[in-house]
Formats: C-alpha cells, structure tokens, sequence
C-alpha cells in the first residue's frame, strides 16, 4: 500500500510533466490565436522610429564582419538603422575588422583596460551614453529604440516593423524577440533550439499575459527614453544583465512585451564544456537576481500571477541545490534497501519507492523532452518529426547539464567568484567571404566609420 510520502513524492514528480503540458497548451494557443491575427500589438499609427543596435564584441572576429553586415542590411527608409559595436578591449583582429568597415551607420566604440572587459552591462552602458548624447544633440530621445544582439545575433527587416509595432502600444517600454539557433545540425544544438524557440516561448507567452515578461541578452529592444529612467547605467555588473534591467523595468512600471513574430537567431553551444560555462554563469546570475524577491513582493507594479512567475524563476536557482540532494539520497536509499529487502525509513516498502521510480523516469526524464519535440515539429515544421523525436530522448541530460551548471553557479556565487566567462563562436558559411572584403578594405584604407575611442585612466 503506497503511503503518505509516497503519494507526496508521486505528486511531486507528476507535477513538472503537467506543468510543460500547461505550458506547452499556452503556447500553442499563443500561436493559433496570431494565425487569425492577433500578434499582441495594437493596431496604432506607428510613431517614427529609429533603431540603434548595439553590439558588444571581446574577440569576435570569427563572427563580427558578418553580424555586422547584416545588421546594416536592416536599413531602411521607414526605420532607419545604425550599428554601434562596442570593442571591449579584444587583442585579436575584431579591432581591425571593425575599422576595416566602411559604412557612416556604424559607430565603433573602442574600449581599453581597465574600462574594459568588466563584463557586458559595462559595455552596454558605454554605448548607452553615446548613443544619448547623439540622441540630445540630434533632439532624437523620444524616437529612439536601442537594440541589443549578440556578436553572432542576425534578425530581420520585419522583425524591425514588428518591433517598432510592439513599442508603439502605450505603456509599453521594451520589448523582447523569439530567439532560434541558427547551426542547429547537431543534436546539442537542436536541443537549445527546441529550449529558445518552444519551452521560452512558451513561458514568454504566458508572461505576456500576466505581466512578467523578461529580457534576454539576444534581440532585445528598449525605447531610449526608457532606460533614460534608469540613469546613467541601466545595465548592472549582474552576469544576467538583460534579466536584471527586465526586473527593473517591471518595477518602475514600463510595460515589457513579448514577441513571436520578431525573431533573432544565434549560434548554439555545441561543446558541452563551453556549455557548462554558459549555464553556470546564467545560473549564478540568477542567484544574484534573488536580492529583488522582497521588492517584487512589496511592489504594486506587479500583478499577482507575474509575482508567481517572478518568485518560481528566482527561487528555481536557491530549490534546485537541496532538491537534486533529496532526489540522491532517495534513490541511493532506494537502490540499498531493495537489495537489502528492507523497508525504507518514512517512505517505506523500496517496490512503492521504485514505481515512483518508474514513474519518474517515463513522466519526468522521458515525457517533457517528446512532449516539447513534437511542439517544435508542429509550430515549426522545419525540422524532421524523427529528430524532433531524438531531440525530445536527449534533452532528459541536458535538464542535468542544467543541475550541474546550478551547481558550479552556487559554488561561484559562494566563493564571490564574478568573472565574466565569454562564449566563444563558431565560423558560419559566408564569414570567411564577409572576412575577406573586410580585408580588402584594410588594404585601401577605406576605413570611414565613427570612431571613439573610450579615454582610459591608465594614459
């Protein structure tokens, strides 16, 4: 007879599968309801805009020629488009690249030590005070939407239009875009496709409804004016500087909305290791986030449902250390009791303890990975249902990938270890031709950018 524990534990562990089917129906339902036309913005004559996209960049000359190039393919005359790379002290040839380009869109901003390298939210500031006092000395504040993309960020014209559609609504301050990974043909990166572009999708689309919808690092947009609320350094030293400001944003009351039709793409993390870096720093941002809990809870700018939403992101980090302890010394106990044929203290008989086991690994490991394999085939139908399939049997190792990253993120976090652990990018098809006319331009000394160069205190 199964006991109270048991029982517990089963409700426990059934609760995570019905939550991805929660999850998963809202997203599905986000996206049926844009089928007939609702694409979360309010028709509005839109307002003129002008987009500023800001690129930080720390040794990005595999990628940076062509990021950049296509970012200043997104100008046009009914959103204007300028580029503002901030090199953040790099020594390899991103510096050269950069001033290798000739394009009056594009601002360079070249940044030495000790100003640099003090992690991404510095270098967003940089650019965030330049593009300010262009901004008043052109009387351009209250037009003015600042993007933010990755070295390897690419996104479309009509993701611009959507953008500028989204801002356009009232209250609305910032905006995020769906993000979907570009070199998927590996299963690692398949399976961050399938986490960006369905499992964040879905949660963004649920936010969107009750009023919590976060930032991310990649294709993020936010009105000038806005962050001008927020002083000088709207972006923090936090290692989720995009997840922070979005937190901030919320609680001085600026509308953030979510997206689907916007989109920017990325490269994966397709070696585990640079991949447990990526996660641990992610995990341990989000521990540094927790220092907002009590302002949420206190604040009146946050509906009741985005405070829950607020309070199971933060908390997730602080619950996943003890509750990956539980779940070993349970299944430790387990294994040692059955070959003992003794019960167990409080959980009793071991075969109860093992077909809550059984129910783990079908309703846990097994369920959410093919239930968000089959979102991915049905939304997107761009990749085979087969390796939809496959992907949806390999993510159980990815969430303990995750549990592993939360980990070694306690252990920075513990140790007051905050530095900032770059991802490093992958040469795509093109970069080297993007590389080569880059060159080229070297060579005749065409280089007629902007140019500013950050003063240092060291000269």
């Amino acid at each position: 007879m199964i006991g109270v524990w048991q029982l517990l534990m089963l409700a426990a562990l059934l609760g995570w599968p019905v939550y991805n089917s929660g999850l998963a129906m809202v997203g599905e339902w986000r996206r049926s309801s844009r089928a007939i036309g609702d694409s979360g913005a309010v028709p509005t004559a839109r307002p003129a805009m002008e987009f500023w996209l800001v690129i930080p960049a720390l040794n990005e000359e595999r990628v940076i020629a062509p990021t950049v190039a296509a970012a200043l393919d997104l100008d046009t005359p009914g959103i204007p488009v300028h580029v503002v790379v901030v090199d953040d002290g790099s020594t390899d040839r991103t510096p050269a690249i950069l001033d290798g380009i000739d394009d009056r869109r594009l601002t360079v901003l070249h940044r030495a030590p000790p100003e640099a390298r003090r992690g991404k939210g510095a270098a967003l500031n940089a650019a965030y005070r330049e593009i300010c006092s262009l901004a008043v000395h052109l009387g351009a504040m209250d037009r003015i939407v600042v993007g933010v993309l990755d070295a390897d960020g690419r996104t479309t014209r009509e993701s611009l239009a959507e953008v500028a559609d989204v801002l356009a609504q009232p209250g609305v301050g910032a905006c995020q875009t769906r993000v979907r990974i570009r070199n998927r043909t590996r299963l690692l990166a398949f399976v961050q496709d399938i986490e960006f572009a369905c499992i964040a999708d879905a949660g963004q689309s649920w936010r969107n409804r009750v009023g919590s919808v976060g930032l991310g690092g990649n294709g993020q947009y936010t009105r000038l004016s806005t962050l001008a609320l927020l002083g000088r350094a709207p972006w923090s030293s936090c290692l989720v500087e995009d997840v922070e400001l979005g937190i901030r944003l919320h609680l001085a009351g600026i509308g953030i909305r979510y997206t689907q039709r916007a989109v920017t793409s990325q490269q994966a993390v397709t070696d585990i290791r640079r991949l447990l870096r990526q996660r641990s720093r992610w995990a341990q941002g989000n521990f540094q986030c927790g220092r907002y809990i009590r302002k949420l809870m206190a604040s009146r700018e946050v509906t009741s449902l985005g405070l829950l939403d607020f309070l199971q992101y933060l908390l997730m980090p602080w619950l996943a250390v003890p509750l990956s302890i539980v779940i070993a010394v349970v299944l430790g106990c387990t294994i040692v009791f059955s070959l003992l044929g003794d019960t167990i203290p409080v959980l009793g008989d071991p075969r109860g303890v093992l077909w809550i086991g059984l129910t783990e690994l079908v309703g846990v490991i097994l369920f959410p990975g093919l239930l968000w394999g089959t979102v991915h085939r049905l939304s997107l139908r761009d990749e085979p249902y087969w390796r939809c399939l496959l992907a949806g049997f390999v993510y159980p190792g990815f969430l303990l990938l995750g549990v592993v990253a939360t980990w070694r993120g306690a252990r920075r976090q513990w140790a007051h270890d905050v530095q900032w652990d770059k991802t490093e990018r992958a040469i795509e098809v093109g970069a080297e031709k993007a590389a080569a006319a880059v060159s080229e331009a070297l060579a005749g000394g065409a280089a007629r950018a902007d140019r500013w160069v950050e003063p240092s205190p060291m000269t």
